[in-house]
C-alpha cells in the first residue's frame, strides 16, 4: 500500500491548494510540515473527572499518541463524554447511563468522520463508554484499536463499590451502625480504575479482548500500572501497523468473533449487560446475533472463574495469576473458541495464544475445565407469559435454579428500594420493578441499589427480582432483567398484580405468572400507560428511537423520504 493509500481519509482534508485553510488550522494545534504527509490517527479519550473509572485516561491517551507518532503517523487526541453509573445509581440521573452509550458512539463517529482520521484508538474505562467505542469503530470501519483504562485496586479489606451499596442494606437491617457504614464509604474506592469485580466494565473489557479489538491482556491490567502504560504504547504501534496492512474492524468483527466474546464472558461469570452490549455492537458491525445465540453457546460453555459479585475474588487477583489469556488458552484447547479469527495484532487468536502458559498450580480463582463452578452458562435467556420476547437471568447456581413466589409490585426503582429498606419485602416475594425499560424509564436504569439492599438485608436467598430494567454487573442473587416487551409498551409485566404467583425456572428457561390468557387479555384491556414527566431533550429523543432490550436497546432513527 503506497503512502497516498495510507491516507485514504486525511488526504481529503489536507492535500491540495484548496485545503490550505485546513492546514493552517492544524498548524496551530501542533502539526509540522512533515505531518501532512502522514496517516492521521484519532485518539478518542473518555477522560473526565466525573468518575474514578476515567480520571486517569488523559495520561493514557498521551502515551498512546506518543507511540503513534513514533511509529510514523500523526496522532490527534480528542475527548468525549462519560457519565458515572456508581454515582448516579438509584437516582433519576441513572436514566442517562445507557443513553450515554449512544451519545458517545455518535460523538466519536462525528469527530473521526469530520476530521478525516485514517485510524482510531479509543480508550474507555467505564461500563457504557467501552461498548460505545466499539460501536463507533464498527460504524467508521477504519483501522482501530481499543484500550481499556484498567481496573481499580482493592480498597481496605478487599472492598469495592458494591461493598458500599451492600453496606447501605446492612445499615437498614441494623447489622452495622453509622460509623461502620462511614468507614466502608471512606475506604472502598482508593483511586483510579473501573469497579473491581467481574462487573460490567471488566466484563466488557474482556469481551472486547476476546473479539480481537484490543491487545493481549489489555482487559487484565490495573489502571495505575506500568503494564497499562505499555499497553497504550503498544496500541499506538499496532494501529499504524493496521493502517499499513489495511486491516479494518470489519475484518475482525465476524460472527465467530462475537461467539468468542460470548464464550469468554460466560467462562468469567460476567455481567448481564454483556448481552445488551454485544447485541448492540453486533448490530453496528452488521453481524447477525440474537438472544438465542447466548442460549446456544451457553449450553456448552462452563463458568470457570470464581469472581465477584457471585464469587470470591477481585479482578486484581485474577491479574496476579495471569489475567484472562490462560483462560482463553484453556477454552481454545477445549474447542470452545474460534482460533482462526483475526485480531488487531494482525495475527489470529490462536497465534496470539500459542505461547501462553497455564495458571499457577496452587491458584483457586479459575477452575479446571473438568471442575467448573457451573457446567453451563450463568446467563440464562428465559421466555414465558411474562416475557414472550425474552429476558435475561443471572443464575450462578448458588441461588438455586427455580424460584416460585408471590409478586410484590413497584413502579420504579426508588419505590422498590424504599420498600426493601422499610421491610415491606418478605421472604418468598418476587419483587417486580417495572416501567424501567428502555422506553419506560426512559433509559433502562440498573437496579444495583435494590439488589444490594436485598443482600445487605440478608434476603439474598429468600427473594427474587424481575424487571424490564437491567442490572449492574455488581448485582447478584436470583435476578431477571431485560423483560420484553417492556411495561411501557403494555407487555405482560405491566399486567402483574400484587400476590400473583410467579415461577422462574432456569432449567426450563421459563418465567411465568399463574394466569390464563383470558385473564391476561382482560387486564390488558384495562391497562393504561402511566404519564411520563419526560417530554423533551435527549431522554425524549431516546424514547422515540430506542429498540427493545432484546435487540440491544440500539437507537434507530425513523425512516424518512425526501
Amino acid at each position: 500500500m503506497n503512502e497516498k493509500e495510507l491516507r485514504r481519509y486525511s488526504r481529503v482534508v489536507v492535500d491540495g491548494v484548496e485545503q490550505a485553510p485546513s492546514r493552517a488550522m492544524l498548524r496551530a494545534v501542533g502539526f509540522e510540515e512533515s505531518d501532512f504527509g502522514k496517516p492521521q490517527v484519532g485518539v478518542a479519550s473518555t477522560w473526565s473527572m466525573i468518575t474514578p473509572c476515567n480520571m486517569h485516561l488523559d495520561g493514557l491517551a498521551r502515551e498512546a499518541a506518543g507511540a503513534t507518532d513514533s511509529a510514523g503517523a500523526k496522532a490527534v487526541i480528542f475527548n468525549t463524554i462519560t457519565v458515572s453509573d456508581g454515582i448516579s445509581m438509584g437516582t433519576p440521573g441513572m436514566r442517562y447511563s445507557l443513553v450515554s452509550r449512544e451519545i458517545i458512539a455518535d460523538s466519536i463517529e462525528a469527530v473521526a468522520g469530520a476530521q478525516g482520521f485514517d485510524g482510531l484508538i479509543t480508550i474507555g474505562g467505564c461500563d457504557k463508554n467501552m461498548p460505545a467505542c466499539v460501536m463507533a469503530m464498527a460504524r467508521l470501519n477504519r483501522p482501530s484499536v481499543f484500550v481499556y483504562g484498567g481496573t481499580i485496586r482493592p480498597g481496605a479489606g478487599r472492598r469495592d463499590i458494591v461493598s458500599v451499596f451492600e453496606a447501605v442494606g446492612a445499615r437498614a437491617a441494623g447489622t452495622i451502625d453509622d460509623a461502620q457504614l462511614l468507614e466502608v464509604e471512606q475506604t472502598a474506592i482508593p483511586g483510579p480504575g473501573a469497579c473491581g469485580g467481574m462487573y460490567t466494565a471488566n466484563t466488557m473489557a474482556s469481551a472486547i479482548e476476546a473479539l480481537g479489538l484490543s491487545l493481549a491482556n489489555s482487559s487484565a491490567q490495573e489502571a495505575v500500572s506500568d503494564s497499562k502504560r505499555q499497553d497504550c504504547r503498544r496500541a499506538g504501534q499496532a494501529v499504524v501497523n493496521l493502517i499499513r496492512q489495511g486491516i479494518r474492524p470489519s475484518d475482525i468483527l465476524t460472527r465467530e468473533a462475537f461467539e468468542n466474546a460470548i464464550t469468554v464472558v460466560i467462562a468469567l461469570g460476567g455481567s448481564t449487560n454483556a448481552v445488551l452490549h454485544l447485541l448492540a455492537m453486533a448490530k453496528e458491525a452488521d453481524v447477525e446475533l440474537s438472544l438465542d445465540d447466548f442460549s446456544r453457546i451457553g449450553a456448552r460453555v462452563p463458568v470457570l472463574a470464581d469472581l465477584r459479585p457471585s464469587g470470591r475474588y477481585l479482578m486484581s487477583e485474577l491479574i496476579d495469576i495471569g489475567g484472562i489469556q490462560p483462560l482463553m488458552k484453556r477454552l481454545l484447547d477445549a474447542g470452545l473458541l474460534h482460533g482462526d479469527c483475526l485480531t488487531v495484532t494482525g495475527r489470529t487468536l490462536a497465534e496470539n495464544l500459542a505461547d501462553v502458559g497455564d495458571y499457577p498450580a496452587d491458584q483457586e480463582i479459575v477452575r479446571d475445565m473438568g471442575e467448573p463452578i457451573k457446567k453451563d452458562s450463568h446467563l440464562v435467556v428465559l421466555y414465558g407469559n411474562i416475557a414472550p420476547q425474552g429476558c435475561v437471568a443471572k443464575i450462578s447456581g448458588k441461588e438455586g435454579l427455580r424460584f416460585q413466589g408471590r409478586a410484590r409490585i413497584y413502579h420504579s426503582e426508588e419505590d422498590a428500594l424504599q420498600g426493601i429498606l422499610a421491610d415491606e419485602v418478605k421472604a418468598g416475594d418476587v419483587i417486580v420493578i417495572r416501567y424501567e425499560g428502555p422506553k419506560g424509564g426512559p433509559g433502562m436504569r440498573e437496579m444495583l441499589s435494590p439488589t444490594a439492599a436485598i443482600m445487605g438485608k440478608g434476603l439474598g436467598s429468600d427473594v427474587a427480582l424481575i424487571t424490564d430494567g437491567r442490572f449492574s454487573g455488581g448485582s447478584h442473587g436470583f435476578v431477571v432483567g431485560h423483560v420484553t416487551p417492556e411495561a411501557a409498551l403494555g407487555g405482560p409485566i405491566a399486567l402483574l398484580e400484587n400476590g400473583d404467583q410467579i415461577t422462574i425456572d432456569a432449567r426450563q428457561s421459563r418465567v411465568d405468572v399463574a394466569l390464563d390468557d383470558t385473564e391476561l387479555a382482560a387486564r390488558k384491556a384495562r391497562w393504561q400507560r402511566p404519564a411520563s414527566s419526560v417530554q423533551r431533550g435527549i431522554l425524549a429523543k431516546y424514547r422515540a428511537e430506542v429498540r427493545s432490550a432484546s435487540e440491544g436497546a440500539v437507537t434507530v432513527a425513523p425512516d424518512w423520504e425526501l
